[in-house]
């Protein structure tokens, strides 16, 4: 008999004891100059990310001259005092640094990402772009050229063009929010270096910036690194600045971009909300994640598996501008892309879904999956410093406390059912939604008209 042969295996690896986890809690500082700075030692982390905001809004922007800001945050690195543009350039990649920036509506924010091995040169190069831009005539020229060969490109993109006539649709002519973040070709053009250097002077200053560093500092005199370089950056005090209120108009109504012969209609539905300060935000956040979020969410179940109307459907918060006296505001809007005869079921499909939303309400198995979702993924969300460093900036800017979003956290998972329910639903009335749709009008007029959700215009595509 022959004999079987035996074999011995290793023991089963069992999982470990769970570490509690909680949203990396910043030291707080300012230096000589004024600059306030956010510090977050993050063990391992061997790329240091550093962001930089500026009290530079968009709403700041001299009459006529939407964009300035764009170009002025893209002027940063292109050269300083001491070294050109091409110079800059190689001295970012020989530090294996990235440097970025752009302007949204609470201001202009650089971010920069180093090895902390080349900190100290990380820092000298955005310290010397943030104190004496070179803001040459030449550069300033061909950044402006650049931006006015985006704008053609963004307006042939459907999404880029319905975010753009949402805008327009719901904020005041005279309100910043209703033009393009980036302005228009018309402003743009009228651009030259003598309005980025005047924006420039009168409103990048260390008084009103922050700097936030997070990554691994075991080493390093952080302290010694931030004053030899930021801490040299000089301006004047602060300056009081008046910031004007949010308000829109949410009439539920329909504007259809015409774009004769397209396959798809592009869906944009949208309306203005509370922003981050308000009590109802996390319940809001878990509504919402409930009914768009994810493609477990209710509209993706109806109509991406259901109907096969679209790759995808989601709803989402987007803060706009964030203030503790309730004048501040999120963008809580509905995206997607459907085909082009069937986007008056779809649109039919979506009220159903939300009218069914606020009779029935939410499921305790939908919260369940949501709450998983959102706070039990969140120490991988976390896992980079730039990914730190961003929500941290982000909290300065909105001007909320250090351990917001540590207290989000717990919140949403004590949120239940019934208040994410309310919270959707008074997210997403039937009757207050503005709907842009780009698309051809010929073909899909009718059958949107017929689904009485508001009066219908429509406009060239331009």
């Amino acid at each position: 008999m022959t004999e079987l042969a035996t074999m011995d295996f290793h023991p089963q690896p069992q999982a470990g004891e769970a570490k509690p986890w909680a949203f990396p809690a910043p030291e707080r500082g300012t230096l000589g100059n004024g600059l306030t700075v956010l510090r977050c030692h993050r063990p391992g982390q061997q790329v240091v990310a550093v962001e930089v905001l500026l009290d530079a809004p968009l709403d700041a922007e001299p009459a006529g001259l939407d964009g300035v800001a764009t170009i002025m945050a893209r002027a940063f690195s292109e050269g300083t005092d001491k070294h050109s543009a091409e110079d800059f350039a190689a001295e970012l990649e020989r530090a294996g640094a990235t440097l970025d920036a752009h302007a949204d509506h609470p201001g202009v924010r650089l971010s920069l990402e180093v090895p902390a091995s080349r900190l100290a040169k990380g820092l000298g190069l955005i310290a010397d772009a943030l104190r004496a831009p070179a803001l040459a005539d030449s550069e300033v020229e061909r950044l402006v050229r650049n931006r006015l060969d985006e704008i053609p490109h963004e307006l042939a993109n459907p999404a880029r063009r319905a975010a753009k006539e949402l805008s327009k649709e719901l904020f005041p002519a005279d309100s910043r929010m209703s033009r393009p973040r980036q302005g228009t070709e018309e402003t743009v053009a009228a651009i030259d270096s003598a309005a980025v250097r005047a924006f420039y002077k009168r409103h990048v200053r260390p008084a009103t910036a922050t700097v936030v560093v997070v990554g691994d500092l075991t080493g390093i005199d952080l302290d010694a690194l931030l004053g030899d370089t930021l801490g040299a950056w000089t301006g004047s005090a602060a300056e009081p600045r008046p910031v004007p209120p949010v308000t829109a108009d949410d009439t539920g109504r329909v504007v259809i971009v015409d774009r004769p012969g397209a396959v798809q209609t592009q869906l944009l539905i949208g309306r203005i909300g509370p922003d981050r300060h308000d009590r109802v935000w996390p319940a809001q956040v878990l509504g919402t994640y409930c009914l768009g979020g994810t493609l477990t969410s209710r509209l993706d179940r109806v109509l991406r598996e259901e109907k096969g109307y679209t790759y995808g459907v989601r709803a989402f918060g987007q803060v706009l501008r964030s203030a503790p006296d309730g004048t501040g505001a999120a963008m809580l809007a509905i995206s997607g892309s459907v085909d082009t005869p069937n986007t008056g079921p779809a649109l039919q499909d979506l009220w159903t879904v939300l009218r069914t939303l606020a009779a029935e309400g939410l499921t305790d198995a939908e919260r369940d999956v949501a709450v998983q979702n959102l706070v039990g993924v969140a120490p991988l969300k976390y896992e980079t410093a730039a990914a730190v460093a961003s929500t941290l900036a982000d909290q300065v800017e909105q001007h909320l406390p250090d351990d917001f979003q540590a207290t989000l956290y717990r919140q949403l998972a004590a949120t239940g059912t019934v208040e994410a329910t309310a919270a959707a639903v008074s997210a997403f009335p039937v009757d207050r939604l503005v709907t842009v749709l780009v698309g051809d009008a010929a073909q899909i007029r009718g059958p949107v008209e017929a689904l009485g959700i508001g009066e219908v215009a429509v406009v060239a595509a331009e």
